[in-house]
């Protein structure tokens, strides 16, 4: 567990009416700002700013500019590290600066961050589905890759398990990587839903990890923003402890994803490619 990613804090527990000084865990929020300088050009371009927790910045970076279509492949980036002025020993602006290759696809002035992915833009389903086709996602459409039900139904706990932060601090969401057998291969943490997402994608695609033939589960509910960020890293089976939206069904039955939500207690609906769920 990354130790900037929590904070003591003094507080006043109530039990009943009785109240008496405690200490709590919280996890930490702090802002990150992304910055992308494409080959030939003199100057960062800064992309977004999200509020997250700190730890694996570097791979929430990249696994932003992945879900961005920005990049595909690790031969895409050319350099990423973490940047900013220090207060002796205290870094004082959280910023990670993304070298692209020339094989990426970006122009500073034609790219704007994709804030349909929210759910209070207004924009209608057809135009964010139209969108994401633009962006190219990597098909799964073909994917033979089969998860029995059994799996399936384990992998809540399994997650749980590995949730280090959560253990402390009771609030945060997680994403993790997993085989068909149920291994697991990767999990990520964050105040955020989306930045877990995005860690651990990042993480797949620095360490060259092939998604292909794995599931992501992820501790909350299955967004649109969720669905589109692992449909751009190549996953075709997406699984979440929560509800799925609308639009992420819309999203998923599009492109033939895998969706299941609700899962928990031995139960799960499935919401879009029930062939690559095997049930007894």
């Amino acid at each position: 567990m990354d130790p900037r990613s929590v904070f003591e804090v003094d507080i006043v527990k109530l039990d009943g009416a009785a109240a008496a000084p405690a200490e709590d865990i919280l996890v930490v929020e702090e802002p990150l700002e992304i910055q992308v300088r494409a080959p030939g050009d003199a100057e960062w371009t800064s992309l977004s700013v999200t509020m997250r927790t700190p730890g694996n910045d570097d791979e929430l970076a990249t696994g932003f500019l992945l879900g961005e279509s920005v990049i595909r492949s690790r031969q895409d980036i050319a350099s990423v590290e973490s940047w900013g002025p220090f207060s002796g020993e205290v870094r004082v602006r959280n910023v990670v600066r993304v070298a692209l290759a020339e094989s990426a696809r970006f122009d500073a002035r034609l790219l704007r961050r994709n804030f349909y992915t929210t759910s209070s833009c207004g924009i209608c389903g057809k135009a964010s589905l139209e969108a994401i086709d633009a962006m190219r996602p990597r098909a799964v459409a073909g994917t033979e890759l089969r998860v029995a039900a059994e799996t399936l139904h384990a992998l809540p706990a399994k997650l749980r398990e590995t949730q280090a932060v959560f253990g402390c601090t009771g609030g945060l969401h997680a994403a993790g990587l997993f085989t068909p057998a149920g291994e697991c291969v990767a999990v990520r943490e964050d105040v955020g839903r989306h930045n877990a997402m995005d860690k651990l994608t990042g993480h797949a695609l620095l360490a060259e990890i092939d998604v292909a033939d794995k599931a992501i589960l992820v501790s909350g509910r299955a967004s649109f923003e969720l669905v589109q960020k692992a449909l751009m890293a190549g996953v075709s089976v997406l699984a979440a402890v929560g509800a799925p939206s609308s639009l992420a069904v819309q999203l998923a039955r599009a492109f033939d994803m895998t969706l299941a939500g609700f899962l928990r207690d031995g139960r799960c609906n499935i919401y879009a490619g029930e062939r690559r769920i095997e049930a007894a």
